[in-house]
């Protein structure tokens, strides 16, 4: 801990009013060190870390945090705020600042120390000790450990942070239960003559804070309440599994996530609560109580015993989800599964087709294999391998979604027939529809064998064996018999449908899409523009039509960040400093084809934001159709703006469409009366005096 933080890294007087300012000030501390390299890039991930889950703790801590590639060495920087500064606790704003940077490479050495520092911050006299300290050299030993702020009355009231396991829980102590307490004094619905036990796994999206805070959380509360807790903290530096034994003799589960919980099935059968990481930091009491209650009452988890398939628990889906969730819900999962795992296969191929096409020309597709005839100083060998290794990528588009589709129903098992599925698909020309119905039918088929009660004897083999044998028959009976030609000739119906539009029909269709594209940046209804508009073009010679709906895609997809960032340019007063922050990433966001640069934008202000995104998508995408721009690249924003047929109008398309959404913006933020804080600017940002104590601020992506 010792080369962790030094008086330097240390400001008792943090006088700003934001967390963005508040991460700056300390990370340029840490910059100043040799620490981080790229001040804004590192800022970026704390944003980005940030705008996942905000790092505010009741009791006036905020704990901003991430990896990074950016960080040269594990690095704490601490501030102290006089006035607070919102970090989106629900009991005001922060007073104790703790920036965390982490090497995306940390060992877990130096990760279990900073776990351990997270551990501290649930301890009141370590954070009494930090609110009364005068001296930076003196907060950075506090916080080393080599001075406490009082002497501890026994071995779990210590203060400070050691990598000595003696005076610091740390995580695989924690795992391994020796950092649980029980008196055993109070009443209590476990088993006669023993204290009640509860095994808990923690978990958050980094796993460097939050994890071992919640962790801390609820092993105090168990010796408050006479209770004996386990904790299992899945965190950065690995997890170590908590004895089988200790898992067995619990009498309730606690489950305190934002990242699904690895091994869930090892809890089963158990009366079990299942919350977000920050619940049991901030109200441990409550979930011991909830669990001991659910045990009083009989109510446990199903139980966790191993299926035909040979695994357990919920499918990748279901856990990363929520419980009770409707068909329909798993449904539009299922599918953004499929189309999440096949966007880098389209991005990738389509590119290298492009490139290809940049450098040999349209004819390029007529080359032989690069395997047989290939020239290094010729370019044109060097475009037919860019080429035919983008159509290698793009031959996989339509087999992966159909695999992963699968694989968000029904786990591993339903990869095999999900990709055999897929595969058929292309042989029958049916296509990205053929692909869509061969992954749920892949998913459904094994699921149904999954139902099927077998001996014990078989169940070793069904995984490996039965399963794929089965379900990859069944599913191949279904595409090449069945279903696959009416949906290869619905496919063909709907090409020879894009291909014959033109004039206001064609417009109409690239202003649906525009709408479409804007309506959740990024969500599955833009997903679905996007797949659309890439299934077109993922074939060796894709029709004019096919171009010109990929170029109106991209088009419309760049206008909100780009909004944003004009719109926060020419009238700044009516957003808040952080907005005006997210305005400038913005810019590079938008020009790369990153609708989600809006999402900050969105999430503080949807109802005047994303009508007027969609409105300016709209336009974009009707006037690129209406100019006839097309696009082979299915991304790739300005930077690929010299393989688009007709590139000037192109960008007037999207110019017009920016225009449209930045004037409505303004128009309808100056409508209502501007938020405090956006009105007067100073050196950072808005003006400390017209901004309420503890006031909310919009997340930061």
């Amino acid at each position: 801990m010792s080369d962790m933080i030094s008086a330097d890294l240390v400001d008792l007087d943090l006088s700003v009013d934001t967390k963005e300012a508040a991460a700056r000030a300390l990370a340029e501390r840490m910059a100043a060190r040799g620490r981080v390299t790229d001040l804004e890039g590192f800022l970026a991930d704390v944003a980005a870390r940030e705008a996942q889950m905000p790092t505010g703790l009741d009791g006036g801590i905020g704990i901003p945090h991430c990896r990074s590639e950016h960080v040269t060495e594990p690095t704490l920087a601490f501030g102290r705020s006089a006035r607070g500064i919102d970090f989106g606790a629900a009991d005001g704003p922060a007073d104790l600042v703790f920036l965390i940077a982490a090497p995306a490479g940390a060992d877990d050495a130096h990760l279990t120390i900073l776990s351990s520092l997270a551990r501290q911050l649930m301890n009141a006299e370590f954070t009494d000790a930090l609110r009364a300290v005068g001296d930076p050299a003196d907060a950075a030993a506090l916080i080393r450990g080599e001075e406490p702020a009082a002497a501890p009355a026994d071995e779990d009231s210590a203060v400070g942070v050691s990598a000595d396991e003696d005076s610091v829980a740390t995580p695989a102590a924690a795992s391994a239960g020796a950092a649980t307490v029980g008196t055993g004094e109070r009443e209590d619905p476990g088993p006669p003559g023993r204290p009640f036990r509860i095994v808990a796994v923690t978990s958050c999206p980094t796993g460097i804070a939050h994890t071992y805070m919640a962790a801390e959380s609820l092993e105090n509360a168990g010796r408050e309440e006479g209770v004996e807790v386990a904790v299992e903290t899945q965190g950065s530096a690995g997890f170590d599994r908590l004895d089988p034994a200790v898992i067995a003799a619990a009498d309730g589960v606690i489950f305190a996530h934002d990242v699904p919980v690895r091994e869930k099935d090892r809890f089963a059968g158990k009366p079990t609560v299942d919350t977000g990481v920050k619940a049991a930091i901030n109200r441990p009491g409550e979930l011991i109580g909830e669990v001991r209650g659910k045990a009083a009452r009989g109510e446990v988890t199903a139980a966790g015993a191993t299926d035909a398939s040979g695994s357990a628990g919920a499918t990748p889906v279901e856990r990363g989800g929520e419980s009770g969730e409707g068909y329909g819900t798993k449904l539009r999962k299922w599918l953004m599964s499929g189309v999440s795992y096949m966007v880098p296969f389209v991005a990738a191929g389509g590119l290298l087709i492009a490139l290809g096409f940049a450098i040999g020309g349209y004819e390029i597709n007529k080359a032989p294999s690069v395997t047989d005839h290939f020239v290094w100083t010729q370019a044109d060998s060097w475009a037919a391998l860019l080429f035919q290794i983008g159509g290698v990528a793009f031959a996989f588009l339509v087999p992966v979604l159909a695999g992963y589709i699968a694989y968000g129903m029904a786990d591993r098992p339903g990869l095999v027939p999900g990709f055999v599925g897929g595969s058929i698909a292309l042989t029958v020309n049916a296509g990205f529809l053929g692909g869509l119905a061969a992954g749920l039918i892949s998913g459904a088929v094994v699921l149904a064998v999954q139902r099927v009660r077998i001996p014990k004897a078989l169940r070793g083999i069904m995984p490996v064996v039965v399963i794929p044998l089965i379900s990859a028959a069944v599913v191949g009976f279904l595409m090449f018999v069945v279903i696959g030609k009416p949906i290869a000739s619905a496919q063909s119906a709907m090409t020879d449908w894009l291909n014959g539009l033109s004039g206001a029909n064609a417009i109409l269709l690239g202003a649906l899409l525009g709408l479409m594209m804007c309506f959740d940046l990024g969500g599955p209804v833009n997903k679905v523009a996007y797949t659309f508009a890439t299934a077109g073009i993922a074939v060796a010679s894709p029709s004019d039509s096919a171009m010109k709906i990929m170029a109106a895609v991209m088009a419309a997809g760049m206008v909100p960040p780009l909004a944003m960032a004009l719109a926060t340019t020419v009238r700044g007063r009516l957003f808040n400093a952080a907005e005006r922050e997210n305005g400038k990433a913005a810019w590079v966001l938008g020009a790369s084809f990153i609708s989600e640069g809006a999402i900050p934008f969105a999430a503080a202000d949807p109802l005047r934001v994303i009508p007027s995104s969609m409105v300016g998508g709209a336009v974009t995408g009707a006037l690129s159709m209406a100019f006839g721009a097309t696009l082979r690249a299915p991304h790739g924003g300005i930077f690929v703006v010299p393989l688009i047929g007709n590139p000037l109008l192109y960008l007037v398309a999207i110019a017009a469409g920016v225009c449209v959404t930045t004037a409505l913006v303004i128009v309808l933020k100056g409508l209502r009366k501007p938020a405090r804080g956006a009105t007067a600017q100073g050196p950072g940002g808005a003006d400390p005096s017209d901004r309420a104590p503890g006031a909310k601020q919009p997340v930061a992506a």
